[in-house]
């Protein structure tokens, strides 16, 4: 039988131990029979990011901007499962759902770099204008100018 894991792997850079997360267990709601007001199985993951060793500054920064919605002012970042009757399942959801938001803090967003439009089609965009004015005045009535 294999031992449990210590430690969330992300990826070859970023290994977080399992013993930086705190649990908190408590009642799902929804279905669950007979067990439904007995056991504690939605999970809640907090994890105290402002203070981890386990992420690069660069990470850490892009994550906290990216999930300012989950992070608390004491800079908890949470993550809550109630998916699955079975608790062990919903922490394993957590830390997925965790693992899924550290791998999306890791990649550096592309900067777009604004496209210059071609001058044929400039200057096809301004006679096109100049030919739609001329055709519009054409259908006008002769006035006192003409």
């Amino acid at each position: 039988m294999s031992s449990p894991p210590t430690e969330l792997i992300v990826n070859r850079r970023i290994r977080i131990p399992l013993s930086e997360f705190e649990f908190i267990y408590s009642r799902s709601s929804g279905p669950g029979g007979q067990n439904v007001n007995k056991l504690n199985t939605r999970v809640q993951l907090r994890w105290r990011v402002t203070e981890t060793a386990s992420l690069p500054e660069e990470v850490r920064a892009r994550l906290i901007e990216q999930n300012s919605n989950r992070i608390t002012t004491e800079g908890d970042l949470m993550i809550a499962s109630q998916r699955f009757r079975e608790q062990k399942r919903n922490q394993r959801d957590c830390l997925d759902r965790l693992q899924e938001i550290v791998e999306k803090a890791c990649h550096r967003r592309k900067v777009r770099r604004p496209t210059r439009t071609p001058r044929r089609a400039h200057e096809r965009r301004l006679s096109d204008k100049k030919k739609k004015s001329e055709r519009k005045q054409s259908r006008r009535r002769p006035g006192y100018d003409d």
